[in-house]
């Protein structure tokens, strides 16, 4: 029986591959990629030959079960379109049938976004969250983001360029204007940026400027002695939430959570608007 390794791969610079990540992929029976067009640039740069076959979450319910049959006869490398397999992929499937299968499962340490902007957020990193990529609906983003808001981790996210300026906007309201951000763009590759200011500063940068490339969002956590929100902060935050549409006893809630209010008297605020 043969083993499933797992293979980091570079996210920008093919420099940015382990000597044994190179040597699995070549001694491996059998290469699983997401993107078998993608996996051929690395692969053609470092002259292995190694049968790819394409692994991917549009695939994965009829591949798993071939690449099960391929391990009963020898090794197979897994690899994602670039990073490490399994973090916000499909490929933590196929490594969850292999162990259930009675497969050994080898980990590779290698390239990743998500420890690449953490470090160079320069934002504390003794504790961490990743959440994937945020939500896409302005509804569902503003509900996670207030709740991130209160986490005393570091928070580390994916997000979409076309959708940056908006949830920059929203967490700027939700977490308040002085939150440390880090956009972390095109990590490893020729334009690679690392934008660090408040909530608030990103967000107006990226209203001049349009953002592109893939962005790593990196979130300072909530501080515990953080102050706690002006009257006059309450009622804006109140009015855009209810500008937007949002029920009242909704609103108070989201915002009391950030502004270290009570739900009772951010409510009662709202009444008095009435």
């Amino acid at each position: 029986m043969g083993t499933l390794y797992i293979v980091p791969t570079p996210i920008g610079n093919l420099e940015d591959i382990s000597l044994r990540a190179l040597r699995i992929l070549r001694e491996a029976a059998l290469i699983a990629a997401e993107d078998t067009r993608a996996s051929r640039v690395l692969t053609r740069h470092y002259d292995i030959d190694t049968p790819l076959t394409s692994y991917h979450e549009h695939n994965k319910l009829s591949r798993i079960k071939d690449i099960l049959t391929a391990l009963e006869r020898g090794d197979v490398a897994l690899i994602s379109d670039a990073g490490t397999p399994g973090i916000s992929d499909p490929g933590y499937e196929l490594i969850a049938a292999a162990i259930d299968g009675g497969f050994d499962v080898a980990p590779l340490p290698g390239a990743s976004a998500i420890t690449a902007a953490l470090t160079g957020a320069g934002l504390a990193t003794d504790r961490f969250l990743f959440v994937g990529f945020l939500p896409r609906k302005t509804a569902a983003l503003r509900e996670s983001l207030a709740e991130l808001a209160q986490r005393r981790e570091t928070i580390v996210a994916f997000e979409s360029p076309y959708r940056l300026r908006a949830t920059l906007a929203l967490l700027s309201e939700v977490a308040g204007a002085d939150r440390r951000v880090c956009v972390a763009r095109e990590i490893s590759k020729k334009f690679e940026e690392f934008l660090r200011g408040t909530a608030a500063e990103l967000a107006e940068h990226f209203k001049r400027e349009n953002p592109r490339g893939e962005v790593t969002l990196v979130i300072a956590g909530a501080d515990a002695a953080a102050a706690v929100w002006t009257e006059a902060e309450v009622r804006r935050a109140l009015s855009a939430r209810l500008a937007d549409g949002a029920s009242l006893s909704r609103a108070a809630s989201e915002i009391a959570k950030s502004a270290g209010w009570k739900k009772k008297s951010v409510y009662q605020m709202g009444l008095q608007r009435r």
